[in-house]
C-alpha cells in the first residue's frame, strides 16, 4: 500500500494542478477536494507518481512510502517534515 507524505519542512499539500488531477481521477469537482485527503488514497499516490514535482504545493515535497498491507502505520511530523512510521520503527518499553 502506498502512503503519501511531505518529505521537507513546510506543509503537506497538492498544487492546483495536483488537485485538478486528483478530482479528475475521483470523478468530483476540484472544489470538493480538500486537504483531508487520506494519505493512503490510491488516487493521491497516482497523482504524485504521474505529476512528480508538479504535484507539490509551494511548501511541499511529496513522496511515497510503500507499507506492507496489514501493517499499522502513522505519520510523524516535525515542523511539517513528515515520516511514515510503523510499529517496528519504535523501541517499546514495558511498564513495571
Amino acid at each position: 500500500m502506498k502512503v503519501v507524505y511531505n518529505s521537507c519542512y513546510g506543509r503537506f499539500g497538492l498544487s492546483v494542478e495536483g488537485m485538478r488531477r486528483y478530482a479528475e481521477i475521483k470523478g468530483v469537482e476540484p472544489d470538493d477536494c480538500d486537504y483531508g485527503i487520506p494519505r493512503d488514497d490510491p488516487a493521491l499516490a497516482q497523482v504524485v507518481e504521474e505529476l512528480g514535482t508538479a504535484a507539490n504545493a509551494s511548501s511541499a515535497r511529496l513522496a511515497i512510502e510503500d507499507v506492507p498491507v496489514g501493517t499499522k502505520w502513522k505519520i510523524d511530523k516535525d515542523d511539517g517534515f513528515e515520516s511514515v512510521m510503523t510499529v517496528d520503527d519504535y523501541d517499546w518499553h514495558t511498564a513495571r
